[in-house]
């Protein structure tokens, strides 16, 4: 248990929403929240990859419910910025976590498998081996797939540029 509690306190520590005055959401206030959505969700783990693709699921939907809440709160103000990540730097120019999401949901419909490896390397922290085995297929077809979305979420997260994938 400590083993995974460091690894996911990893994952929330580059997550960490509290960046913003006011936020008071901090990694281990994220990492419990999202292991009560894990428990409550009642999901069978099948591996140690399975495991932290469900904690990096878990977290994004955290951060979304907050950011919405936070929104709602403060008719548009308190929008809980998206941290810049060295591993998706193309994500940076990102506004907010919900404008992500979005950007990830439209992603999804047209290419589930590019949605998840950024939800996995973004919300996760996936290394690419990591990513390859929680998706099932090899490293390529995942470098592949992330050179894809990030493409395709540079255009679609950049106002007044055509988008397609």
């Amino acid at each position: 248990m400590p083993t995974v509690y460091a690894e996911l306190r990893r994952m929330a520590g580059g997550l960490w929403a509290g960046q913003n005055p006011g936020d008071t959401l901090q990694p281990t206030a994220l990492i419990h929240e999202a292991y009560l959505k894990l428990a409550k969700s009642g999901t069978k783990i099948q591996s140690r990859a399975h495991f932290f693709a469900l904690a990096a699921t878990a977290m994004r939907h955290v951060l979304i419910n907050r950011a919405e809440a936070n929104l709602a709160q403060k008719r548009g103000g308190g929008r809980a910025v998206v941290p810049e990540s060295k591993c998706l730097d193309v994500l940076s120019e990102a506004q907010t976590t919900l404008e992500l999401n979005e950007a990830l949901k439209r992603l999804e419909a047209l290419e589930p498998r590019y949605s998840r490896v950024v939800e996995l390397r973004f919300f996760g922290g996936f290394g690419w081996d990591d990513i390859a085995a929680a998706l099932e297929v090899s490293s390529k077809t995942v470098t592949r797939d992330w050179r894809a979305a990030r493409a395709w979420l540079a255009r679609e997260l950049r106002p007044g540029q055509e988008s397609g994938l």
